[in-house]
């Protein structure tokens, strides 16, 4: 059985006002949700209140999605939509650190 694929960005902004992390999180629920292959997709702000030592901070706008397999993982990052949402926002994006690993059950 394939692994399922979490994939997971992190994203900084250059302009990080409550318009424009607003702005970031419609155009990931317009862009990047509803792909095939994609069992989880979620997307959220920094939350404010958890400082701990531990944390990483360095991000505005957080994506967290899991795919069936390494196929639609794939088929997601070349796909007309995602190339939109990537065409649409980078120039507002300071650093973008992306997270991929294999899930175990």
């Amino acid at each position: 059985m394939a692994a399922r694929v979490s994939h997971v960005v992190f994203f900084e902004l250059v302009d990080a006002s409550d318009e424009k992390v607003q702005t970031l999180l419609e155009q990931c629920k317009q862009y990047l949700d509803d792909h095939p292959g994609l069992e989880f997709f979620a997307v959220g702000r920094l939350n404010p209140d958890l400082a701990r030592d531990v944390n990483d901070r360095d991000f505005h706008v957080s994506l967290h999605t899991v795919f069936t397999d390494m196929a639609a993982h794939d088929a997601y990052q070349i796909a007309a939509r995602h190339k939109t949402f990537i065409e649409n926002n980078r120039d507002n994006w300071k650093t973008v650190r992306v997270f991929d690993s294999d899930l175990e059950a």
